[in-house]
């Protein structure tokens, strides 16, 4: 019977040091990672945003930046900002739970993540917008195109995950954090110290075979994920979009805003020939830009081509497949991560676009 009381001793001290080392490793995440934005109550939920308003002369209209799981705005706002600065008003978010961005009560999926969204465009004047979501922020971007068109000048997918996968299957620490109690407990002892030691390798394996920008994770805030309430938002997310794509994709064929979809040969994190092309086949008129060799940070790595799909579906007149060519040029001999990061492996029955 001692040996019994000495182990749950031991073990519930083990579980408050774990508690102890999140907490900690939170506040001192949150010290080195402020809020850089405003803050506006858009039903119930606390979002925190950057809003660039306007220049006098804008050649573009507003655009709209959606990031992707993991993530916060500073992930679009640091390689894109630059390139648009004073052509266009643009606003970066951080979407609900994400960053400094608090969840609500209504956030849990992309229509209603979409609907925030246009909320905090009411709130900020903008009547219509471009708008740009990555990886899982596709998904939402679709929501969007599809739930508010009044809103909606034109769509721009950057490595989306939209569509149904083989198997549906994410992460298994994803499913366990959205498990009642054990995954509140998970969230709360375990993801900061392992997410904390497997972080680096996992943004090499975002990027491969392209390179993780120098600073990345500090500059770009990633670890903010690392927190527990965070955590829980992101696995919700991420959790969920199997059984939200099987219920959405077939209406992708009510989009009838411009659309381009820029994707990589070598993402290592969704199924580009399933989401990629499912939305060049599913919306009427979409440019699939598909760019050898390159991995799942279209926003970094082909910056210049991400303006350009901007400009694009703004009514420009851009020639995207040899923007993708130059893009290919540059990053043709990446090769990082090789040997630690496996492709995804292509279902037999799905073609890769020429």
């Amino acid at each position: 019977m001692n040996l019994i009381y000495a182990a749950l001793a031991f073990l519930m001290a083990l579980v408050f040091g774990f508690v102890g080392v999140t907490r900690v490793g939170s506040w001192l995440i949150e010290r080195r990672n402020p809020p850089i934005g405003e803050f506006a109550d858009i039903d119930g939920a606390r979002i925190h945003y950057v809003h660039v308003p306007a220049p006098a002369n804008a050649e573009l209209p507003p655009i709209v930046f959606i990031h992707g799981a993991s993530a916060n705005l500073r992930d679009q706002m640091l390689p894109l900002r630059p390139l648009l600065e004073g052509r266009a008003e643009m606003l970066f978010f951080d979407r609900p739970g994400h960053g400094w961005s608090g969840r609500g009560t209504n956030n849990e999926n992309p229509s209603a993540q979409a609907n925030t969204i246009a909320a905090l465009m009411d709130h900020l004047g903008i009547r219509k917008a471009v708008i740009v979501g990555h990886s899982f922020g596709g998904v939402v971007t679709s929501a969007f195109g599809r739930e508010h068109p009044d809103k909606t000048l034109g769509l721009v997918f950057l490595a989306p995950a939209t569509h149904p996968w083989p198997g549906g299957a994410t992460a298994w620490y994803y499913n366990l954090t959205t498990m009642p109690v054990l995954g509140w407990l998970f969230s709360e002892t375990l993801t900061y110290p392992a997410g904390a030691l497997q972080m680096a390798d996992a943004t090499t394996c975002v990027f491969s075979p392209n390179k993780v920008p120098d600073n990345y994770l500090s500059s770009a805030s990633i670890p903010l994920v690392l927190r527990p309430t965070a955590f829980r938002a992101n696995a919700t997310d991420v959790a969920g979009l199997y059984r939200y794509a099987l219920a959405t994709a077939p209406r992708y064929a009510e989009i009838k805003a411009p659309t381009v979809v820029i994707s990589g040969d070598r993402d290592k994190v969704v199924y580009a020939h399933i989401h990629s092309v499912g939305l060049a086949r599913d919306i009427a008129g979409a440019e699939l830009v598909w760019v050898h060799n390159l991995g799942h940070k279209p926003d970094w790595i082909a910056t210049d081509l991400t303006v350009g799909a901007i400009e694009k579906v703004a009514g420009k007149n851009i020639d995207l497949q040899a923007m993708a060519r130059t893009v290919e040029a540059r990053i043709a001999g990446d090769a990082y991560g090789a040997g630690r990061c496996a492709d995804i492996k292509v279902p037999q029955a799905e073609l890769a676009p020429t």
